[in-house]
């Protein structure tokens, strides 16, 4: 039966979370400031704030979900699943997840307040999902293809999400805002229903079965503690980040997605502006909204074929082409100027395709590092959410460096402030104002953020060492690990 399987069900959790959070990424601040008028000292705080939890959280949950994977074998401990721990947890996390997506869209407190406890309950849960369920990638699946394949349904259903996208410009409307508030609502109750139904047939799955398809969970493998003649000590949170910086794969790893991350996040903040200033009234009302929406989705299917890609080429080398794709177009805009309306359109909207392209890969890269840390310690069981967890956090920076880095920016070449109303310009006499134009600035940062980003990716990703021979011998090595747990 088509929904009892393994790589459609897991997938459909991404639905149930992407439907949501594209409409959390677009909405939020313009609700809190238009709509609720939070003053901007709150704002900040607020951000301030959630930018701490937003930095601990990825390394503390999971820790704290994977803590018992690395303390020593116990022959007289329960065996708990990790499979069936980490579905028991996504459908408690998964429906709260989507309550607290609710609870931005309805007044209930004075908006600092709201504003501040809203971020960190909604942040939070979404760091639990997101972690339990990327980690299953690394749990379901030890062979290359068949985490693609797992990918791959998680693309299929994110395409499915992103119409949430499209849809909110129908319901948003500052003037008469309950139609958008309902609209989130049926999301979060879409959402709640879904993260339910889903985890509960993943159980059943399981428990019937009791051990899925080899490929995909390895002989009933993943135990929380696994008998064995060997004496390990436990590995304390200190002792297991002392373990994972002395991997260099996983030091370039970080280093190569702390700028992806960075770029990421500097296209989805700048879009919209940079529509704006390089294009502006040339195109029609609704090409604006079009071009924002489609960057949502064009991401995901494109996706679909890389992920083809991986299984014939490997991840390494996709990533690699992705980086010089990424490299090449950004050099030709620079070679062709601004002048075409439509040039640029094409290259804003496929710098932020290519660019999310490349992060849905990166779990992958992820998942083959929690196979080697896995293997390198002769841990019992993969500590996946853990290192999921610390990759997240390395990668954290990236995410606040690049609205103050792109507005440091536009203030330095322009001399204007954007948070300044009226367009007023900066105080500081140490800028130099206006000896370049809003639209060539815009345009001179589009153009080098890619090229910087890229030419340093390209030399961290070089000396990244797990692939090829090595990464197939990481891989043999653990599925024989999981044959003699068994």
């Amino acid at each position: 039966m088509f929904l009892q399987s393994v790589p459609v069900l897991y997938g459909s959790m991404t639905l149930f979370l992407t439907v949501v959070h594209n409409v959390f990424l677009l909405y939020y601040v313009d609700m809190f400031v238009s709509i609720y008028r939070i003053d901007k000292l709150s704002f900040w705080i607020g951000e301030l704030i959630f930018l701490i939890w937003n930095s601990v959280n990825d390394p503390l949950f999971g820790w704290i979900s994977d803590r018992a994977l690395l303390q020593p074998s116990n022959k007289k401990s329960t065996h708990h699943n990790v499979v069936h721990s980490r579905l028991e947890s996504l459908s408690r996390t998964g429906p709260l997840f989507a309550i607290s997506f609710a609870l931005f869209w309805i007044p209930w407190l004075p908006p600092a307040v709201q504003f501040t406890i809203c971020l960190c309950l909604y942040d939070g849960f979404l760091t639990s999902v997101d972690l339990q369920h990327t980690a299953l990638l690394a749990d379901l699946a030890v062979h290359a293809k068949d985490r693609a394949k797992l990918n791959k349904w998680c693309s299929i259903f994110s395409v499915c999400g992103s119409v949430s996208v499209f849809l909110s410009y129908m319901f948003w409307n500052k003037q008469y805002i309950f139609k958008f508030q309902s609209f989130c609502m049926v999301l979060a109750f879409i959402s709640v229903v879904g993260f339910l139904l889903t985890t509960q047939m993943l159980l059943r799955l399981y428990k019937s079965q009791h051990n899925f398809n080899h490929a995909y969970i390895g002989k009933d493998q993943h135990n929380y503690s696994v008998s064995t003649n060997e004496s390990k000590s436990s590995t304390g949170l200190k002792k297991y980040v002392t373990q994972l910086a002395s991997n260099h794969n996983f030091r370039y790893f970080a280093s190569m997605n702390l700028l992806q991350v960075f770029h990421c996040h500097f296209n989805s903040n700048f879009f919209p502006l940079f529509l704006d200033a390089l294009v502006g009234d040339a195109i029609a009302p609704g090409m604006g909204p079009f071009l924002i929406g489609i960057s949502f989705v064009l991401p995901h299917i494109n996706n679909i074929y890389f992920l083809g890609l991986c299984e014939r080429h490997g991840v390494y080398l996709v990533i690699q082409w992705l980086f010089y794709v990424k490299l090449s177009l950004a050099v030709f805009m620079l070679l062709m100027g601004s002048n075409s309306v439509w040039l640029l359109c094409i290259f804003i909207a496929s710098n932020r395709v290519f660019t999310e392209g490349t992060c849905k890969l990166l779990n992958l890269v992820v998942s083959d590092l929690v196979d080697e840390d896995c293997v390198r310690y002769k841990r019992d069981q993969a500590a996946s959410a853990v290192l999921f967890g610390m990759s997240s956090l390395l990668a954290k920076p990236g995410q606040t460096l690049a609205p103050l880095v792109g507005t440091w920016l536009l203030a330095v070449y322009t001399g204007e402030d954007i948070f300044q109303t009226n367009s007023k310009k900066v105080a500081d006499p140490g800028l130099t104002s206006g000896w370049m134009s809003k639209r060539d600035a815009c345009f001179m940062i589009l153009v080098a953020i890619p090229i910087f980003c890229s030419l340093l990716q390209l030399v961290a990703w070089s000396k990244f060492t797990l692939k090829g021979a090595r990464l197939s011998e990481i891989k043999s090595v653990r599925l024989q690990m999981e044959d003699d747990y068994v």
